[in-house]
């Protein structure tokens, strides 16, 4: 087995990819920072042998970070979902610029059923949801409910540490397992012309939620 990149190497590599050219709010387009997709990652393949030739599915990918991210880290071959065009334009782009050539990109809205009927297929999905404030109450849920669906091992996902105790009572009520693997800091820059402040620091939490079967 091939050594795992280098935790430094890896986050050096994100921090080189495009992001959103022009953020959509109503999508809650911010990009996930290079250092927490590299202590994700590394955490989910070190801890969980969660990547290394798996098959991955990143949802709601925008540029590609976390996927890319899981590409790198050897990955099996990787599937990048997001609603918008824009974003997949610059995941095009990161994957041309990379030369990575096992990510396949797919435009459609991850939570329409009719879409992702791959029940159970993936090993592992990947998201950085929408937090689900402003007009997109409940939509970091409906973001895990529908990896649950899809995945056949774990679903690994970023939330903000205020909504743990909501998210342990869905587990529960979903009769899931899972728990926070790592908890990280998530600096937002002003991103949109309402954030007043130049940047903010957010407690984030790392999921790993599973079937009891995996």
């Amino acid at each position: 087995m091939a050594a795992i990149m280098k935790l430094k190497t890896l986050q050096g590599y994100l921090q080189d990819l495009r992001g959103f050219a022009e953020p959509k709010i109503q999508l809650e387009q911010y990009e996930t920072p290079a250092h927490i997709a590299a202590a994700a990652l590394y955490t989910i393949q070190t801890q969980y042998n969660g990547i290394e030739n798996k098959l991955i599915l990143d949802a709601g990918c925008g540029p590609g970070m976390l996927g890319l991210g899981a590409a790198l880290l050897g990955a099996g071959a990787v599937t990048a979902v997001d609603i918008d065009e824009e974003a997949l334009e610059a995941l095009a782009e990161n994957v041309q610029d990379m030369e990575i050539n096992n990510v396949d990109a797919l435009q459609c809205d991850f939570l329409n059923a009719h879409v992702c009927r791959l029940q159970n297929y993936y090993d592992t999905v990947l998201m950085n949801p929408p937090f689900g404030t402003k007009n997109n109450a409940g939509m970091d849920m409906k973001f895990l409910r529908k990896g649950l669906d899809l995945s056949c091992d774990s679903v690994y996902s970023l939330h903000k540490s205020s909504t743990r105790s909501h998210i342990q009572k869905k587990v529960k009520e979903w009769g899931v397992k899972g728990g926070v693997i790592a908890e990280l800091r998530y600096d937002l820059p002003a991103t949109y012309k309402f954030h007043k402040q130049q940047s903010r620091d957010i407690a984030v939490d790392l999921w790993r939620i599973y079937h009891p079967t995996s």
